[in-house]
């Protein structure tokens, strides 16, 4: 399976906010590597995103981790983001923006 099929990953980016959600079926497998990929990549680059979850009990078919930057420190989320997709080996968004 393409992993771009596997999470579908999804960047948005306003004035004073930026977001990535990882949409994927929901195996505690992927799950797990999600997380850690994000606990890794927040280690590195000492920047703390909020990080909003969608599942209640992680049992839903469709899950998603959504993370998120505000006010200033979402100028410097690209670099966040880019790390963290690299890591996940997803090379493309569903909207089609990598940030750069």
């Amino acid at each position: 399976m393409d992993r771009c099929e596997e999470i579908v990953a999804n960047v948005r980016m306003e004035e004073c906010y930026a977001g990535l959600s990882l949409v994927f079926e929901g195996t505690e497998a992927l799950r797990e590597e999600i997380e850690t990929a994000i606990e890794k990549i927040t280690k590195l680059t000492k920047m703390q995103p909020h990080i909003f979850d969608n599942s209640k009990d992680h049992h839903e078919k469709k899950q998603s981790l959504y993370v998120e930057f505000n006010d200033d420190v979402q100028r410097d989320s690209g670099e966040f983001f880019e790390l963290l997709l690299k890591e996940l080996r997803i090379d493309k968004c569903a909207n089609d923006v990598i940030p750069a």
